[in-house]
């Protein structure tokens, strides 16, 4: 992963606060990337025959684009005050999400940003939520912004060094590659975590289990703390930068955000595209959901 050109997806509704640019705007600071500020735009009056004419039909899109590109201009003249070198560009389109994607595939920068929003899964089944479907289809690491004062000192990395979740080996070693390179890179403090759960007693019925369920939970332990052990030792990570967590990822992990004062989440997300998915949603979208700091997804390389 390199920082060399950031997108940063800008929210028209938003005209008090854009997080993502504040980020944006510190991470070109610290190493000297690019930035180009996007907004993406639609009016369904000026696609269902509000006007008769297509010519005003045009010229009224191209208007209301014209004042979108003013307004990010006066969002880059302070960046541009800094030293940073900044590009604007609006486009026309829906869904938000697939100009966003688009404007990925044609830029092809090393990092997208955005606003983080949050919603019942209904609501992100129904009306396709822009975070939940960049989570799943963005091909650049995607950095989801919370609002609220930026005090960065810590990045945690959650692992899956068993691969419960299907995740290819060379993700785990992706996250500990980018993670480590921003705390360097950002001068933050690097955590990295690994979450696993056991069954509980009470779910288990199987007579010869129910015997040895001591047994049971220490041999899940070891296993997962030898497989924890051995990817990281591939590394120069020092032992107080590992934890091991025993939970569920949606839990363990905001927990431990919390108690560490976690700045930013860095964690991989796959795509299966099924209807299970669609529903439950992924273990990034539910620790979004638990959690106050900032999330980084990365996916697997090539995907």
């Amino acid at each position: 992963m390199q920082l060399k050109q950031l997108l940063v997806v800008i929210d028209p509704t938003a005209k008090n606060s854009q997080p993502s640019l504040e980020r944006a705007a510190w991470l070109a600071s610290q190493t000297k990337a690019a930035v180009e500020l996007l907004i993406c735009d639609h009016n369904q009056a000026l696609e269902d025959g509000f006007f008769s004419d297509k010519d005003t039909q045009k010229r009224a899109r191209t208007a209301l684009l014209t004042e979108r590109l003013d307004w990010l201009e006066s969002l880059a003249a302070p960046l541009r005050e800094q030293g940073i070198e900044v590009t604007t560009k609006a486009r026309w389109g829906k869904p938000l999400y697939a100009e966003i994607l688009k404007h990925v595939e044609e830029l092809k920068p090393d990092l997208l940003l955005r606003n983080a929003t949050t919603h019942g899964t209904l609501h992100r089944l129904l009306f396709n939520n822009t975070s939940w479907q960049l989570i799943r289809f963005c091909p650049v690491p995607l950095w989801l912004v919370r609002s609220g004062e930026w005090n960065p000192k810590n990045i945690a990395t959650a692992l899956d060094p068993v691969h419960s979740a299907d995740k290819p080996a060379s993700l785990d070693h992706n996250l500990i590659k980018v993670a480590k390179l921003l705390g360097e890179e950002l001068s933050m403090q690097t955590y990295f975590v690994h979450s696993y759960n056991p069954l509980p007693r009470s779910l288990v019925f199987e007579a010869e289990l129910v015997v040895s369920y001591d047994s049971y939970l220490e041999n899940t332990e070891q296993r997962h703390k030898q497989a924890f052990n051995d990817l990281l030792g591939q590394y120069d990570i020092s032992n107080e930068q590992q934890f091991l967590l025993r939970g569920v990822t949606e839990e363990a992990v905001p927990q431990f955000i919390k108690n560490k004062n976690v700045n930013l989440l860095v964690m991989g997300a796959i795509s299966r595209g099924n209807i299970e998915n669609a529903l439950i949603g992924n273990t990034a979208e539910r620790v979004l959901e638990n959690s106050d700091c900032d999330l980084l997804i990365i996916k697997p390389e090539g995907k």
